[in-house]
């Protein structure tokens, strides 16, 4: 009888969930699978538990937009529990897959579908054992012996064929604790329900920072809904100072949810595996960023618009990019805030899609996985260019949280600034912390705020971060790099930063990017480039640097996909 394959996933929310259902459909009665999750309820992760979330906050995502698990969200919302759905004042009745939910009750959820797979899991014969309040603070692998030991809150030893890193969200505090107001992000949310009788400062204009604004502003006043359905912000009587001030590099807030055609990020017209692979192999071993924007973006709007095709068809990336940036840039940011609500209001009443946005999401998925094939070059064009545009169209900001941000900024409680590309923060020994920047006149900025709220998302974390020492005292893992196209340009960065780029044997040139290197199995690499069977890294602030865009349930859906083909090719082969 075949022996067992032990499995560990190492995270127990919405990524562990993924990868565990890939596991379960398997039907394989001979794994056996250990999950370790820090807390105490498995499925919620952080964004969906009140490490992430407090009642106000809501997903950017519909239920229609969910991959699937194991029951739809209008099944499982007819029998969730009553005290549940009266909290949230939601019923079976009132819900429909085009509605965004709160993401405690989305949670709850997800944990739901866990315990669902848990039972098909056991129904199957497979063996699953689950770990809370447990921490996995180091790993170490084992290639002689074939195995990776795994050390539990820094005292358990376990051993497993094979390890998944789900460990999700990491927000690492620099000065929160010891500086009184500065705050290194919003998460826990309970932290910022405080008075704050004076300017806040809040660092980025992303949903991370639309996070921050909800909680804040019910902290110091209160929404109403008027007779004909605007919100208004009520000021409370004693925070008759309270305001946040945003600050953004280019002063722009996040589009606005609408209709999307394919609510998977998926497009038929997109190049295939096999394309890409070809293009690689006859590009020297690069993936060309001009070649993906013009296959996956610009000509898929050959059929679907072919208005906005030959609006389109002639622009490079750069010009493209720029186009679209200055066209909001020029106008005030609530402004267009507000004429982008209407938009997309029209867009979801019609069931009609503002196609050229949802083809930038469908564009910014395609290219993530295949973007560790970049040059150096083309990595830092996405980089400057291309990401800015798409971190601020594909945010999908909620109508809710947009109804709430045009509601402050009418009553003059919410303002954005543009700080460029140089602003500088610094913490105050007495708290807080004051924002250097150089203003749209030029001027010096040097403004201090009792509170600041960094709340720029999920920060890329280096190499050097990742909490298992032994994977880099061992050489498990390697930094992750990229080629550049042109030596002479590698070496002219290298001259600029040393600990930007480094140089091989060969003479090549390499751009340090964030996070491990990993195969398009999410297999960590050495550095010799050699793939480990053992170990898969799914752990999305380790692997920013070879993907550069991780899009939410979509990536946990589609990462392990990738790595469930492999682990069985592996354990065939």
């Amino acid at each position: 009888m075949k022996t067992k394959l032990h499995i560990a996933i190492l995270g127990g929310g919405p990524s562990g969930l993924f990868m565990f259902k890939r596991l379960v459909d398997t039907g394989n009665a001979n794994l056996a699978i250990t999950i370790f999750e820090r807390k105490k309820q498995l499925g919620v992760g952080m964004p969906y538990s009140t490490d992430g979330a407090n009642d106000e906050h809501i997903t950017n995502v519909s239920g229609n937009e969910i991959p699937e698990l194991v029951t739809p969200i209008a099944d499982w919302l007819a029998i969730a529990p009553k005290h549940l759905l009266d909290h949230y004042q939601i019923t079976p009745q009132s819900y429909n897959d085009y509605k965004v939910l709160p993401r405690l009750l989305f949670g709850q959820y997800l944990s739901a579908q866990f315990e669902l797979l848990q039972k098909q899991a056991r129904e199957a014969g497979i063996e699953v054992n689950v770990h809370f309040e447990s921490s996995v603070t180091d790993i170490t692998d084992e290639p002689e012996k074939g195995i990776v030991a795994l050390e539990v809150n820094a005292e358990s030893r376990h051993e497993f064929d094979t390890v998944i890193i789900c460990t999700g969200h990491n927000w690492p505090k620099k000065h929160e604790g010891s500086v009184p107001g500065y705050f290194d992000s919003p998460y826990p949310p309970a932290k910022l329900h405080i008075k704050t009788n004076h300017p806040v400062a809040i660092k980025g204009s992303s949903l991370t920072a639309v996070d921050a604004i909800r909680t804040l502003a019910r902290g110091n006043g209160e929404f109403s809904i008027e007779k004909d359905g605007r919100r208004v912000y009520h000021l409370a009587a004693d925070s008759p100072d309270f305001k946040i001030v945003l600050h953004s590099r280019n002063g722009l807030l996040p589009a606005v949810r609408f209709h999307l055609d394919d609510s998977h990020l998926e497009n038929d017209s997109l190049l295939t595996d096999e394309e890409i692979a070809e293009h690689i192999q006859n590009n020297d071993g690069f993936l060309s960023l001009d070649y993906i924007f013009e296959k996956d973006f610009k000509e898929v709007f050959k059929e679907k618009d072919p208005e906005f095709y030959a609006y389109v068809k002639d622009l490079s990336m750069e010009v493209f990019v720029a186009e679209m940036m200055e066209q909001r840039e020029r106008l005030d940011a609530f402004q267009l805030l507000k004429a982008e609500y209407m938009e997309a209001e029209r867009s979801i009443k019609r069931k009609e899609s503002i196609y050229w946005k949802e083809m930038l999401g469908v564009l910014s998925f395609a290219m993530n996985y295949p973007a560790k094939h970049l040059c150096a070059e083309d990595m830092q064009r996405l980089q400057k260019v291309l990401q800015p545009l798409i971190s601020v169209v594909i945010a999908y900001i909620p109508q809710s949280s947009c109804e709430e941000l045009l509601a402050m900024h009418q009553a003059g409680l919410l303002e954005i600034v543009s700080v460029g590309e140089d602003s500088e923060v610094k913490p105050n020994e007495t708290g807080g912390a004051t924002y250097y920047y150089t203003d749209e006149t030029g001027d010096k900025r040097a403004d201090h705020f009792k509170t600041f709220v960094d709340s720029v998302g999920q920060p890329h974390l280096p190499y050097e971060d990742l909490p298992y020492k032994s994977l880099i005292d061992n050489k498990t893992v390697a930094p992750a790099l990229l080629k550049f196209r042109d030596a002479d340009k590698g070496k002219e960065q290298m001259q600029k930063d040393e600990k930007l780029v480094q140089k091989d044997a060969k003479g090549n040139y390499y751009l340090v990017v964030p996070g491990v290197a990993i195969n398009d199995n999410f297999q960590v690499l050495d550095e010799q480039g050699t793939v480990n069977d053992r170990i898969y890294m799914m752990a999305v602030p380790y692997i920013g640097g070879y993907n550069p865009d991780y899009s939410g349930l979509d990536f946990c859906e589609a990462a392990s996909a990738n790595i469930i083909d492999s682990l069985f090719k592996t354990e065939d082969a």
